[in-house]
């Protein structure tokens, strides 16, 4: 591949978000330029003999440990993987490698002696050691729960197929601990292409054992206040549901929920969206061929600007509608090609999103890194049992113009300017307290639902009746002040004398100097406001905001549509929410009425 320029080895960890962008330590964007290196997900195909190559997929026995190193020193693949320009890897594993104790056969790592007798965990843990040590990113990809080939209906649907979703996070936390002392291991990729078993879909935001916007929530805060805060979370989309039978509902959600139930963690900068595209799948097309085939259209079989429109609607909305509560980095954590690939539409599939990738400053991994010369030739780089490589280094390689196209793109320069957060908070199924300084201190309103934002976030909009709240920064930045004291009211004691700003309805008004950060109901009634000093002298000028008949929210309702088909309420970017009203009249909703918006300054 000509032309393809040295990848960054000056960046510095951690990496964290600002935006759209993942940038590091010194606030440059440090662009996902990833490949995938499989191979420790498990690679049986779930029929036959384990010990048959034949029955891995593409022949490709790995043993459950990352391809190639039977056939190439570690020293040797980092200098290839260099050579390619990637500047990232997403290690993929399955639950079942976690707590393998059986050692690898030596053939296993034939290239790599100083390996043998290792179990596959400890394997992982050089490999991730020669990587890190080479500069690379590592994001770590929990791919599979068994270490059988994914993706169809082979038991590793969902995130707690064949475990729970306890059990999965406790894994979670092992791994995440595990690597937390190596700064250029950066991410947790939580699960690979959540889908449909024989019997039933997952969803987003139903709160039952198959919600996956619930887990990854769940598993997300516990890897960054059990194991290590520095991780970037990785959430990909539901990746299908339904039946792929002609007449049947079914498809590919992708990011689509996202706009309307975004994940908020404790830390606000951590959060990742990452979807996948193929061009032998589609839309509403699972990519069989003949038994679960249908007539609708693979992604490889729309016009360009089809596809760029596709492309869009389904995951880089998140990236490019700027300043709304799922605003995000998206990483297509998987795309490729077989190098033999000689049908026109794939070939042109590949050179278009290669071109929006690139166009778009996106941030991409490729599927897979490492295969065996001759098996997979999707492989960038293949191995002969001699060691020799092939692939994409090599000039007849019919990638490499797509590839040098996605390389060559130019990041944004020097540091990404800070930009205003905004998130959303849920109390839909329970609890939503993101901010730490409030945990620490414990229920601050018992039996009630409660919602606070993350530390450095305020509260600055409420729905009416649903239970969705808007925090963020703007204008003012992190506006709580450092020794993480609050107030929780639930009377009107302080409200002034003379200052009844929503007549006739109760008012939960914040103390003078403090500002909203939470809120409590019980039922659709609301319960409690919660409220935090200020770290600077606060406004006073007020007005009230009523949303009790109809939206009030600036004219530009930054944050987007944080409660979906429900009145909403909203404080303008310069100001900062201090009170919530409510009535308790028969046939009235109890669910906050108007907002007490004040001035910041």
């Amino acid at each position: 591949v000509d032309d393809v320029p040295a990848a960054d080895t000056a960046w510095q960890p951690p990496l964290s978000t600002r935006g759209r962008y993942i940038v590091d330590a010194h606030g440059s964007r440090f662009r996902l330029k990833s490949a995938n290196w499989d191979g420790a997900q498990g690679s049986w195909t779930g029929s036959g003999s384990t010990g048959d190559p034949a029955n891995h997929h593409a022949g490709q026995n790995s043993h459950g440990i990352p391809l190639g190193l039977d056939r190439a020193a570690l020293p040797d693949l980092m200098a290839d993987f260099r050579a390619l320009g990637v500047n990232s890897i997403r290690l993929s594993f399955s639950n079942e490698m976690i707590h393998s104790t059986a050692p690898v056969p030596d053939a296993a790592v034939a290239a790599n002696p100083r390996l043998r007798g290792s179990t596959p965990l400890q394997v992982f843990d050089s490999v991730v050691a020669a990587l890190t040590g080479a500069d690379f990113a590592v994001i770590l990809n929990n791919h599979t729960n068994s270490s059988r080939w994914c993706c169809g209906i082979d038991g590793n649907e969902r995130w707690n197929s064949g475990r729970s979703t306890q059990r999965w996070a406790d894994d979670w936390v092992f791994m995440a601990r595990r690597y937390a002392a190596d700064p250029r291991v950066v991410g947790a990729d939580l699960y690979n292409e959540v889908r449909r078993d024989i019997l039933d879909d997952p969803n987003w935001g139903l709160g039952d054992d198959h919600d996956w916007y619930a887990a990854s929530q769940i598993a997300a805060d516990r890897i960054l206040t059990e194991a290590d805060p520095d991780l970037l979370i990785v959430i990909e989309g539901i990746n299908w549901t339904g039946l792929p039978v002609d007449g049947l509902p079914h498809g590919r959600p992708q990011l689509k929920p996202v706009r309307t139930l975004s994940h908020t963690l404790v830390a606000s900068d951590k959060l990742v969206y990452s979807a996948h595209f193929y061009g032998y799948t589609g839309s509403r097309h699972s990519g069989a061929t003949g038994i679960g085939e249908t007539h609708d259209a693979r992604y490889q079989d729309l016009t360009r600007d089809e596809l760029y429109r596709t492309l869009r609607d389904e995951a880089f909305f998140v990236a490019e509608e700027s300043g709304k509560h799922f605003t995000a980095p998206v990483w297509i954590s998987e795309f490729g090609a077989g190098a033999h690939e000689t049908g026109t539409a794939a070939r042109t599939w590949f050179g278009n999103i290669t071109d929006y990738f690139a166009d778009h400053d996106a941030d991409f991994a490729y599927w897979p890194l490492v295969g065996w010369e001759g098996h997979d030739d999707w492989a960038l780089l293949s191995y002969a049992p001699d060691g020799r490589r092939s692939g994409l280094l090599d000039q007849g390689d019919w990638r490499g113009a797509g590839w040098s196209r996605l390389m060559s793109g130019q990041p944004v320069p020097g540091p990404v300017p800070a930009t205003p957060v905004r998130r959303l908070l849920t109390t839909d199924h329970g609890d939503h307290v993101q901010s730490l300084l409030t945990r620490a201190t414990g229920d601050w309103a018992p039996g009630a639902s409660k919602a606070v934002c993350p530390d450095g976030l305020r509260l600055i909009g409420l729905g009416h009746t649903s239970g969705r709240g808007l925090c963020t920064d703007v204008t003012a930045g992190a506006l709580r002040a450092a020794d993480g004291a609050h107030t929780v009211v639930t009377d009107e004691r302080h409200v002034p004398q003379g200052g009844d700003w929503a007549s006739g309805y109760t008012k939960l008004q914040c103390p003078a100097g403090q500002f909203l950060i939470g809120y409590g109901h019980r039922g659709g009634r609301t319960a409690a406001a919660l409220c935090a000093p200020a770290r600077a002298s606060l406004g006073t000028g007020a007005r009230t905001v009523w949303f009790d008949r109809s939206d009030n929210r600036p004219a530009d309702a930054a944050g987007g549509d944080f409660a979906e088909r429900d009145y909403k309420g909203q404080c303008a970017d310069g100001e900062y929410a201090a009170g919530i009203a409510f009535t308790g009249r028969l046939g009235s909703s109890a669910g906050p009425a108007a907002l007490l918006c004040r001035t910041l300054t």
